[in-house]
């Protein structure tokens, strides 16, 4: 699995992550002023769940930049992610964004849920 993580970075998202990231923005209002926020909250099948939704810059974000695409997450985010690395499958029975959490005790079947 081929990841671009910068140096400074808490987070890798897989080249065809990034490839879908670009595609999807570019359907978006604005597309310059939006940035790919990666964040997890409460919910799911194991406690706390990912999410990713295109967003504006809020303040505390931690800020990366992946091959021109923007990346935030929010302070506590963050904390969770540390490690992590977003990937995309478009296969037809296991589609959509993926996350490999380093932190999780456990997760769920489906891959967006985890117990911290």
């Amino acid at each position: 699995m081929d990841t671009s993580t910068p140096a400074d970075s808490r987070l890798g998202l897989t080249d065809a992550a990034l490839a879908e990231a670009r595609r999807l923005l570019t359907a978006e209002d604005q597309p310059e002023s939006k940035a790919l926020r990666v964040y997890v909250e409460k919910g799911g099948c194991s406690g706390m769940q990912y999410g990713l939704v295109f967003d504006e810059l809020r303040d505390g974000d931690v800020v990366m930049e992946f091959d021109a695409i923007r990346v935030v997450m929010d302070a506590i985010s963050a904390d969770y992610l540390k490690g992590s690395v977003v990937d995309f499958s478009d296969d037809l029975n296991d589609s959509g964004f993926k996350v490999t959490n380093p932190n999780a005790k456990t997760t769920c079947g489906c891959g967006k849920s985890f117990e911290a």
